[in-house]
């Protein structure tokens, strides 16, 4: 399966995802290649600090990337991309890689309104390629909160599956990455829990 992380608007969480998505697959004893699409390559930079590698990570910023996508994912059970921010060119050639893209967003009004564009994107590609299965998923959710409750209405207007395991806003996402390492190293057994109810509901996509 090709799942890709994308969203138009920066910040959102698409590398933290996408690097403990792949751990956690891992984890469940698939092979998993995490191409990072992003020409920032945090997710290449990641992967350089890690002690003990248990997944393949690439980079490939390449509007071709859909072309391409069949060489690199052969020998793989699992394919995770990790997308950049406002490069349309690039966007488009990974959502027509992809089996499902995963929109991931804050739990804000303005993340609501970009997630919009990138739903415009996929819808585009969809006429091309009805089997595209896309998702929103939310990210650094803050618990309690009114903004964190309300923002499951606000998505209904984009007519899109919202996943239903949200991630929290949680200090060790940032700290394991800094070391190279994900939320499942122990960091914090409630993130730990949160990527595992997420990767549990996306395998389930049909």
């Amino acid at each position: 399966m090709i799942y890709a992380l994308l969203n138009q608007k920066g910040g959102v969480g698409k590398t933290t995802l996408s690097i403990n998505i792949a751990a956690e697959l891992t984890r469940l004893k698939r092979k998993v290649l995490l191409i990072d699409a992003d020409p920032q390559g945090s997710a290449l930079a990641w992967s350089n600090c890690r002690d003990e590698p248990s997944f393949t990570v690439v980079g490939m910023a390449k509007p071709t990337l859909h072309k391409e996508i069949d060489l690199l994912s052969g020998d793989y059970d699992d394919v995770i991309i990790d997308g950049p921010p406002r490069i349309a060119e690039l966007a488009k050639s990974i959502i027509l890689a992809s089996d499902i893209v995963v929109i991931p967003l804050l739990p804000s009004p303005l993340d609501v309104w970009a997630a919009a564009e990138t739903v415009d994107l996929i819808r585009e590609a969809q006429v091309y390629r009805d089997d595209l299965k896309c998702c929103l998923v939310v990210n650094r959710k803050i618990a309690n909160t009114a903004i964190g409750r309300d923002v499951r209405k606000a998505l209904k207007e984009l007519e899109v599956p919202v996943l239903k395991s949200d991630v929290g806003q949680r200090v060790a996402f940032p700290e394991s990455m800094a070391t190279g390492s994900t939320v499942l190293s122990g960091w914090n057994s409630k993130g730990a829990k949160e990527i595992n109810k997420l990767v549990s509901e996306l395998r389930r996509i049909k």
